[in-house]
């Protein structure tokens, strides 16, 4: 018989620069990466200060309060809420004397469990070592406490228990494997721009429920749990829209708050998806009470991977849970960043035909209607234009085809210049 290990048991620490509910909930966040990592956090301990102490994180008057509660909680280690200094952590490991992780090395942990194909392997091991890289020195002992369990997936301590040089050779390995898949990303990118469908990418907060509805309107079978990160791996599957008009759903990687920036830049190849996308679906849970901040942080993170000019179409899921009542009353009734605001449930359905028909119309108001005569002797236009657009009208006449069409702007330039747009 197998006996099933017990969950680690953390406590929870952050620092208080701002007011202490922020504090709080971000705690909360962090509670649900411990979850998502098998961990269970069993307290939370709050110091506030206008800054984080560069050498204990806390500043040195709080480490008694956290070696008490660990000691009444039976707690296995520590795990702060913002990523520490080197010099930080081993001062708290040695004061402690316990394992120490950090939200970074949590969310590293849970990209390292959650990888499952080769690119995202790459991704995390990269991603890893660039973190653990300014923390080899003095590491020994650091990793020697860490044991197993959390912290420890990827890459592992005997990739990591080297020199600098080998570590060096190891992230130009796999930029260099990288690389190769992402120039495969890019030409598979270039195959569908060039196939003239649409793309619509699923952005949003970690958990929004993205791949539920990608599995909704699509019929896909991607991974969807009620965790945080339970995918990974862009997904991309075709669909119908209500007119008949086919487009591509993508699932992408979702976003949090402190995203570290280590996967930002391993990941970004990844994050990008959204960036080559024709319109931005920014799913978000409606049930959630940090909705707004939540939402400011994918804003943000557009911002920093400079996905921009793109129009968004904001999709509130998990309606269900919301119902009728004050939380509905007060509801934001449109995002006013977004060209389009629909309210869902992709686990029940409702309101997946509103969305459909906002990207419908979001799709049809990026086209342009077009008025021209094309020369016989560009008669292949006409086979672009049923491919990629709606012809409206043809007529063959003695000075060439005329036509009147909606196409795609930049079929559209491609084919007539921007003269003969209308």
């Amino acid at each position: 018989m197998t006996l099933e290990k017990e969950p680690e048991k953390l406590v929870l620490v952050g620092v208080a620069t701002g007011s202490e509910e922020e504090a709080l909930r971000s705690l909360s966040e962090l509670a649900s990466l411990v979850d998502t990592a098998g961990g269970v956090a069993v307290a939370n301990v709050i110091q506030n200060r206008e800054n984080v102490d560069p050498k204990t994180y806390v500043g040195k008057g709080k480490l008694e309060e956290i070696r008490r509660v660990i000691e009444m909680t039976g707690a296995d280690g520590i795990v702060t809420d913002d990523e520490l200094t080197p010099t930080a952590m081993k001062n708290l490991e040695d004061e402690l004397d316990v394992k120490v992780l950090d939200r970074t090395m949590l969310i590293l942990d849970i990209f390292a469990l959650r990888a499952s194909t080769k690119e995202g392997r790459l991704q995390v091991e990269l991603a890893e070592l660039k973190y653990r890289m300014t923390r080899l020195k003095g590491s020994g002992e650091a990793m020697s406490r860490l044991g197993g369990g959390i912290g420890t997936r990827g890459p592992g301590e005997s990739k990591l228990d080297t020199d600098r040089r080998r570590i060096r050779d190891r992230i130009s390995s796999l930029k260099q494997a990288l690389d190769d898949v992402v120039r495969h990303r890019d030409l598979t990118r270039r195959t569908r721009s060039e196939s003239g469908i649409p793309v619509v990418a699923f952005i949003g907060y970690t958990n929004a429920g993205k791949s539920t509805l990608l599995n909704t309107v699509a019929g896909a079978d991607v991974l969807s749990e009620d965790k945080l990160f339970a995918t990974l791996d862009p997904t991309t599957r075709s669909a119908c829209l209500p007119g008949g008009e086919t487009v591509l759903f993508t699932d992408t990687v979702g976003f949090i708050n402190k995203l570290p920036h280590h996967l930002v830049d391993a990941f970004r190849s990844t994050l990008e998806e959204a960036k080559f996308a024709d319109v931005i679906a920014l799913v978000a849970d409606a049930s959630d009470p940090n909705l707004e901040k939540e939402t400011a942080v994918v804003y943000e993170t557009m911002d920093m991977l400079k996905i921009a000019g793109k129009p968004v179409i904001t999709v509130y899921n998990k309606w269900d849970r919301i119902g009728e009542g004050p939380v509905s009353a007060k509801f934001p009734v449109r995002d006013p960043k977004a060209v389009e605001t629909v309210r869902i449930s992709a686990l029940t359905g409702e309101g997946i035909d509103d969305f459909l028909k906002a990207v419908e119309r979001v799709l049809l108001a990026e086209k342009r209607e077009i008025s021209a005569v094309i020369p016989f002797s560009d008669g292949w236009k006409i086979a672009k234009i049923r491919e990629r657009g709606t012809m409206m009208s043809e007529s063959y006449e003695a000075d060439g085809i005329h036509v009147h069409c909606r196409l795609p702007k930049s079929l559209a330039g491609q084919l007539f210049g921007e003269g003969n747009i209308q």
